[in-house]
């Protein structure tokens, strides 16, 4: 079986497991519960403890080791800006789908467990400024502050790139390792999914029987909605900023998709993406030989809505309201991370976890979410290639306006 097989096992055994709780409470199950319950916490506190070392390593090693691009610098600001371009148009679509999607949201499944808990109070515009840079960075990682490690991380990684050559290599040699090295232990974690997804569906499951079922077939329906219209935006943006027709565009952008659809990655969807470069839309090399390898590698448009999508169901899951401060951090630091999220299965959703658990959401909820992310995660790939097309044809045709 595969792991989203085994997982969607995992929880369709913690929800049938908890319905039995909940309609015969002996004092055997009730106490199976309890024992069971630790296990998920165990599997979600695992996650987090690779998250800071996990995205400062690669912040850390993928923007240091990109002095190369200075010998294709223009080509080079023109990408990183059509980037930053896509990625805030995605901001925008997730600020305004994802709090009118579950606004309708009926149920509150998770708040029994999360009622005990106190939101800490969104910080005035001026503190949140001044938060933006950590005095401590160790303290930020201490206490998982994604957003000022951030900072600290792209501070450090571009003065790397002002120090001697030598000198830079040794520490991009040992933050690749540290990356390498928490990505193997993600790995692990993620192959044991199955078992944390059961404990953590178990548990919600004798306290919200059917109710937690709708709730995350209510989150997927949701993530396919929000994707989708950030998706249908592409395709006139193609036409007012690459000057490509819209049926041509989605023409060329078909066998990518298709490849995304069916791998649910981006780098599988090179080849299509080069191929439908060359012949369909007749980009140059310098476009199909740097920009689509490094979009695919390192560009996931859909980040900000995978953020915010999952971050305002979870606030509603458990009843644990977001402000319009807090929801404007998910989507910032999803900016900055987006170029840095782990290669492995649900990273995003992974790196996602420290910085609702600091806004009062229990990052349990991320466990449930990794569960039925098979449907989500397709359509963020398959947005994902989308745009990576795109940026192609937008800076191949910046790079011909300016010959």
């Amino acid at each position: 079986m595969s792991l989203t097989a085994r997982v969607l096992v995992g929880l369709a055994a913690g929800l049938a497991g908890g319905l039995l709780v909940l309609c015969h409470p002996t004092p055997v199950l009730v106490t199976l519960v309890k024992i069971v319950e630790p296990i998920g916490t165990l599997w979600i506190d695992a996650i987090r403890m690779t998250v800071v070392p996990l995205v400062f390593a690669l912040l850390v090693s993928g923007i240091g080791s990109m002095s190369d691009l200075r010998t294709v610098r223009a080509l080079g600001a023109r990408t990183l800006a059509s980037f930053l371009a896509l990625l805030l148009l995605s901001v925008a679509v997730g600020l305004v789908v994802a709090p009118a999607l579950f606004a309708w949201l009926p149920v509150a499944a998770g708040a029994a467990r999360a009622g005990d808990l106190v939101t800490p109070a969104a910080p005035r515009f001026a503190d949140w400024v001044i938060g933006l840079v950590p005095t401590n960075p160790i303290k930020a990682a201490a206490d998982a502050a994604m957003l000022p490690l951030v900072v600290f991380a792209i501070a450090f990684a571009l003065a790397l790139l002002t120090i001697a050559a030598e000198r830079r290599e040794t520490v991009l040699v040992f933050f690749g390792g540290v990356a390498d090295a928490m990505l193997a232990i993600v790995r692990v974690v993620i192959a044991l999914a199955p078992v944390g997804v059961f404990a953590l569906m178990l548990s919600i499951a004798s306290r919200a029987g059917l109710a937690a079922a709708g709730a995350l077939g209510y989150y997927v329906a949701a993530a396919a909605i929000a994707h989708a219209a950030l998706a249908i935006l592409l395709y006139p943006v193609a036409r007012l900023a690459a000057g490509i027709p819209i049926a041509r565009f989605a023409q060329a952008a078909l066998p990518a998709q298709a490849v995304a659809i069916a791998s649910s990655s981006s780098l599988a969807s090179l080849p299509a993406l080069i191929d439908s470069a060359d012949r369909r839309l007749g980009l140059p090399p310098p476009v199909t030989g740097m920009v689509l390898p490094l979009a695919v590698s390192s560009f996931k448009a859909a980040a900000p809505i995978v953020w915010l999508v999952a971050a305002v169901f979870l606030s509603r899951f458990y009843n644990v309201p977001l402000g319009t401060g807090q929801l404007l951090v998910i989507a910032l630091t999803s900016v900055l991370t987006s170029f840095s999220t782990p290669g492995v299965p649900h990273g995003a959703l992974l790196v996602i976890a420290p910085l609702v658990a600091t806004m009062g959401i229990p990052a349990e909820g991320i466990g449930l979410l990794i569960a039925v992310d098979a449907i989500p995660d397709i359509c963020a790939t398959t947005v994902n290639v989308t745009a990576d097309l795109l940026v192609g044809a937008i800076v191949a045709r910046r790079a011909m306006s300016r010959r």
